[in-house]
């Protein structure tokens, strides 16, 4: 009796260190692939540069840069992303995942929708139960800067900007910074919402490229 109390002890121990180990390996692969996902395509110089709408927060507690080169203009580009948002142009993400957690009604457009061409500071842009994003800054084919309708201003920003990378070519970053306290529970919150975040914009930085570069691909030229 005495034996099967002992080596139920031993067990219990054992798998104790096992879950620290497999916790404490986890917490430090996460770490190291952070910067990674959270700077995915930026160079260093984009990661450290000073972006529209960073003057909205001073001060972050985080900050995520992500980039991607695009085969067209600026101009090419800007019409995809002044029509985002649910009943609009969508996100150009993983269009299943955002309606089934109910932020698009439908799928993201495929094409320009000249209605939704027009945006202006202080225009809400509809994430149906995401809330809505509201336009803060916006430069014509350069910058459109959004914060979210359900957390504090001042908490985050998401902005869009556009950059020409010569040879009609466009560098699109894509910035969220936030001031989100650093307590316990928003920790373990980011764990989860990071790479969530990562797969979704990095879909999205892809979806607006090969929209970009298939409708630049098939402009008419005009020489005169």
């Amino acid at each position: 009796m005495a034996r099967s109390t002992t080596h139920t002890a031993a067990s219990r121990t054992s798998s104790r260190w096992r879950y620290l180990v497999v916790g404490l390996a986890t917490l430090l692969g996460y770490n190291a692939l952070r910067p990674w996902m959270n700077n995915w395509g930026a160079t260093d110089n984009e990661v450290e540069k000073t972006l529209p709408g960073d003057d909205l927060i001073s001060e972050p507690a985080f900050q995520a840069t992500r980039a991607i080169t695009i085969d067209a203009p600026p101009e090419d580009v800007w019409p995809w992303l002044v029509q985002l948002g649910d009943r609009r142009g969508g996100l150009y993400s993983y269009d299943w995942l955002d309606i089934l957690f109910g932020y698009l009604e439908g799928p993201s457009a495929t094409e320009i929708i000249p209605e939704f061409q027009h945006v202006e500071e202080g225009d809400h842009i509809s994430l149906r139960k995401g809330g809505d994003l509201i336009v803060k800054q916006i430069e014509p084919e350069r910058a459109l800067v959004t914060i979210p309708e359900l957390l504090p201003e001042g908490a985050l920003i998401w902005s869009f900007i556009l950059e020409p990378a010569g040879e009609g070519r466009t560098r699109l970053l894509t910035r969220n910074r936030g001031s989100i306290d650093g307590s316990l529970r928003w920790r373990v919150m980011m764990l989860l919402i990071e790479p969530a975040a990562f797969l979704m914009t990095r879909k999205m930085l892809l979806g607006i490229k090969e929209r970009a570069e298939e409708r630049a691909g098939t402009k008419v030229v005009v020489i005169s």
